[in-house]
């Protein structure tokens, strides 16, 4: 299912606490790693060390990748590594393109106190603005557990929702895992005006989750179906992975446009920041 993997890191402590994770994923699909640093062109690096003009910024990358390529090694998993100069959501996009990544794998935070991590708003430009399936980790929850038992895959029936699905699917058979199906109806969004309206709510969205449910039994994979009402769908979300012990999340970047429920943009990133498991991320452009 993946075959290169690319893992962006900054050598912090977000690093060490996600990539036993990525080496695990890794050594399962017989990927490659590719292992990235990228050395911000928009602050300030060069400096002078007696008579030679260092990088300081590329020196610490070579280091930082080097030490996550010794890690993979005694795991058996290769790698390839790269120290490039950019924008970092901009380097990391144009990686993706350039060597046909089919996973972007990385830590929600980097280095505390420095503003140039992958943390906060990179990552959430890069679940944004990637083509191609992105898993967040966050680095403050201990390590997450792999292979997965329970993938929860929320779904609103739009195409996004559907590309996730089809990933939740994939993740799920072939770790023998339980698929958790999720709709949250959020009545918080739609005004008092709307609750008359819920029982029509709560009817759609039982259809979308059997439909997401046939199609995980289809590819003989056991599946759970739930429908929440509330306020939130990150919140629903959230509790719905705390009260039935799931391991991933896989979920769309963006529902329907104009439903109340969908899972767009401030949801998914919601959740990529707030979810205490990895959160996978499919975009609709991912066809495989």
């Amino acid at each position: 299912m993946f075959d290169r993997i690319l893992f962006p890191t900054d050598g912090g402590d977000g690093t060490d606490a996600t990539l036993d994770h990525v080496l695990d994923l890794a050594a399962d699909h017989g990927a490659t790693v590719h292992v990235l640093y990228v050395a911000d062109t928009t602050h300030d690096s060069v400096t002078r060390i007696g008579r030679d003009v260092v990088d300081v910024l590329e020196q610490e990358g070579e280091e930082a990748v080097e030490a996550v390529a010794e890690r993979a090694a005694d795991r058996g998993v290769e790698t390839v590594t790269a120290v490039l100069q950019g924008g970092v959501a901009e380097t990391i996009s144009a990686y993706v393109d350039e060597k046909g990544v089919d996973l972007i794998a990385m830590p929600t935070r980097g280095r505390s106190g420095l503003d140039r991590l992958l943390l906060g708003s990179t990552t959430e430009r890069v679940v944004r603005e990637a083509t191609v399936p992105v898993l967040s980790l966050r680095p403050d929850d201990g390590p997450a557990r792999y292979p997965y038992r329970n993938v929860l895959v929320p779904t609103d029936g739009s195409e996004r929702a559907t590309a996730a699905l089809r990933r939740g699917v994939e993740i799920a058979a072939r770790a023998d895992a339980t698929l958790h199906v999720l709709s949250v109806v959020d009545l918080g969004s739609v005004g008092i005006e709307a609750y008359s309206g819920t029982d029509a709510l709560v009817e759609a969205a039982e259809e979308t989750v059997a439909e997401a449910a046939a199609v995980a039994e289809e590819a003989g994979v056991e599946v759970v179906e739930h429908v929440e009402v509330g306020s939130s769908p990150a919140r629903g979300i959230r509790t719905y992975v705390e009260d039935h012990d799931v391991d991933l999340v896989a979920m769309g970047t963006q529902g329907r446009t104009g439903v109340e429920r969908y899972l767009l943009g401030s949801v998914a990133e919601r959740t990529v920041r707030t979810s205490p498991v990895p959160v996978l991320t499919v975009p609709d452009t991912d066809d495989d």
